[in-house]
């Protein structure tokens, strides 16, 4: 059998001294040990030089490592790290190349991850398996501006006690931070002026991706609310994801979550600090911070304007000479044959077409969006 692991040291001794009495030959004796003569002959070699320390485990740290970074290296990828808590080995060399061209040779980042555990600079957490939902349709961009995504940050509080509700908008083909604003609710009458000043600055996108709930949508006809028949009269599309479905708006909270690891841990003092907070992100997170999407480039060196500009006044809408033209009240309500029937206060002094599809059978339109149909015979509003 070969060394005893619980006595190797008394096993190497036995095999010296049998060796010395020169009752067996040295294949006979290797054989009885369970070793090789090559092994045999080393531990005769290692005695003779050494004496009995010598029969020790000697270290196998290899005297060469040719991926052993230099200590200023180290100094250097630590430092950045301690700067740039929640970047990540790619990112950290992405950023230090930038700012250090007299450095020619760098570390892979599977080394610089090694280099960051052993420091402590990483948090050890629990392997996810990824989460993958079966019916996702995948965005697809080709340019800047063609879809925008917003959402809600999840509400907390500052240090005082005032509750903020993180507001963000990105561009999805640059991931170009937009907006990053801190709001006392999510009311309509907060949120509006924030994607006002986005599209004054940045002009019109041709899309708006976010969830179900309010202000964005509500549980009304077509989940119509009052934001969304303003993009609409935009010409902005809103795009909604499936209830329960953040994974569709996948960069968006990821994006959140860097948010969350920066801004929020702990949460500052008052909510004017909070706001501090979010533009010292928006603009790191826009101008100096790698990004994976764009091989290591910021998302500001590929994001430019849209060349939709946001205009003074809301254009009319045009709808085809054959349609028949309502007014929407402020109560949400227009007539059709005499009939009051109510639509949705979210179209109130909104001007919705009506065609007839069929013998009594009418479509409601508003601008280009198929709202709902309507039957005379029942006079009821079918969505």
């Amino acid at each position: 059998m070969p060394w005893l692991e619980t006595a190797p040291m008394q096993q190497r001794e036995r095999f010296l001294g049998d060796h010395r009495r020169a009752l067996l030959s040295m294949t006979e004796l290797c054989a009885r040990y369970g070793i090789s003569r090559k092994t045999g002959y080393k531990w005769l070699k290692r005695y003779e030089e050494g004496g009995r320390p010598a029969l020790a485990d000697r270290s196998h740290t290899p005297l060469h490592c040719p991926h052993r970074i230099d200590p200023a290296m180290e100094a250097l990828l630590c430092a950045a790290r301690r700067a740039h808590p929640t970047w990540g080995p790619i990112k950290l060399l992405q950023w230090l190349r930038r700012r250090h061209d007299e450095i020619s040779s760098w570390p892979a980042p599977s080394t610089v991850g090694d280099l960051l555990a052993r420091q402590g600079l990483v948090p050890k957490r629990r392997r996810r398996r990824p989460i993958v939902h079966p019916g996702v349709v995948p965005l697809h961009t080709t340019e800047a501006n063609d879809l925008w995504t917003a959402d809600f940050k999840g509400q907390f509080r500052t240090q005082d006690g005032i509750y903020c509700f993180p507001l963000t908008v990105a561009d999805q083909h640059t991931r170009f931070l937009i907006a990053c604003h801190g709001l006392l609710s999510i009311r309509t009458v907060g949120v509006r002026p924030i994607f006002e000043r986005a599209f004054r600055t940045y002009g019109l996108p041709a899309a708006i991706r976010t969830d179900n709930g309010v202000p964005f949508a509500t549980t009304g006809i077509h989940g119509l609310s009052q934001l969304n028949v303003w993009w609409m009269r935009l010409g902005i599309q809103h795009q909604r994801i499936r209830p329960a479905s953040p994974q569709e708006n996948g960069a968006h909270e990821r994006m959140h979550k860097t948010l969350k690891a920066e801004t929020l841990r702990p949460p500052k003092r008052t909510l004017p600090a909070q706001q501090q907070a979010f533009d010292a992100f928006r603009s790191e997170f826009n101008q100096e911070r790698p990004h994976q999407a764009h091989d290591g480039d910021p998302p500001a060196t590929h994001y430019a304007p849209s060349r939709r500009e946001y205009p003074d006044r809301l254009p009319a809408i045009e709808y085809p000479g054959h349609y028949i033209i309502k007014r929407v009240t402020n109560a949400g309500t227009f007539r059709l044959k005499h009939k009051l029937l109510f639509i949705s206060n979210a179209l109130k002094q909104q001007f919705i077409g009506l065609e007839e599809i069929d013998d009594g059978i009418w479509s409601i339109y508003f601008n280009t969006v198929l709202l709902a149909q309507i039957d005379e015979r029942e006079m009821r509003i079918h969505g």
